[in-house]
């Protein structure tokens, strides 16, 4: 079955890096790849020049898919690629819901870029928007100009307080099957030690991990958790991270941080949230 990826661009050079990194990711795998520019204009009357305007945005947008296209066919040359455009006229997120629905896509990849002094400091106001919206499938944000590096070790961030499903696991098995990638579970301990449903959910995930090479890692509590996680990206030369969001988990609440405590957060490798 194919790979039906999602690949929300602005036609910035950052999100053409996230598009070659998608493209690179899934080089030996059979994949349908769609382009998607949202246009939307806010007007409170709809004269005859927003609705001229509208259309010249919107004819500018398709030529920009179509060049998009083109340059991703000439530039991939892999039989196993397919391509495809969407044009919405409708907010980013609408219409990345209304993509993942009609088109049964299984993974969104889109480039970020934070900017300083907003609150979407770490990952920018659309993937962030995107992030705490999106319950149909995983997003793979991709930092800033980073060039692809192949899949040896991914790191699973978790603090054992969850019980995670078939379906919440999958994603990032897929990628370690994909790459043949070992799989690190870091947990930082801010605990003495594990209560009686994190030794359980432990227990489990052992046993869902036991036909991969993985191995599980504790970090000691001596900065912010941004912090300890990059620190173990870094040392153990992590090439992708991966984490589900749910209520009251670490991405929820690093996203509702202020802008101080998340500087230096900024995603250094590949970063996989996966929806409850």
């Amino acid at each position: 079955m194919k790979n039906r990826i999602l690949l929300p661009t602005d036609f910035s050079d950052n999100s053409w890096s996230a598009i070659v990194y998608a493209l690179k990711l899934y080089k030996d795998e059979a994949c349908v790849f769609y382009f998607l520019n949202s246009t939307t204009m806010e007007v409170s009357t709809m004269t005859n020049f927003s609705n001229k305007l509208l259309k010249t945005m919107r004819d500018n947008a398709m030529r920009e898919l179509l060049k998009l296209k083109e340059m991703a066919e000439s530039s991939d040359a892999n039989p196993n690629h397919e391509f495809d455009i969407i044009l919405s006229i409708k907010d980013l997120n609408a219409a990345i819901v209304d993509a993942v629905s009609k088109h049964t896509i299984n993974l969104i990849i889109m480039g970020t870029k934070g900017a300083t002094g907003t609150k979407e400091f770490l990952f920018g106001t659309n993937t962030v928007h995107l992030i705490n919206n999106m319950s149909m499938c995983p997003v793979l944000v991709v930092p800033e100009e980073f060039d692809f590096v192949s899949l040896k070790q991914i790191a699973f961030s978790t603090d054992f307080n969850r019980f995670y499903s078939d379906n919440e696991l999958e994603p990032f098995l897929r990628l370690a099957d994909l790459y043949n990638a070992k799989i690190r579970i870091v947990h930082i301990n801010i605990e003495e030690e594990l209560d009686d449903i994190q030794k359980y959910n432990l227990i489990s995930l052992k046993s869902f991990l036991k036909d991969y090479d993985h191995s599980f890692h504790w970090m000691p509590h001596y900065a912010s958790k941004c912090v300890e996680i990059k620190d173990f990206v870094s040392e153990l030369s992590i090439n992708l991270l991966a984490m589900v969001n749910y209520k009251h988990s670490f991405i929820e609440k690093l996203i509702k941080e202020p802008v101080i405590k998340k500087i230096g957060c900024k995603p250094t490798v590949p970063f996989l949230v996966i929806p409850e």
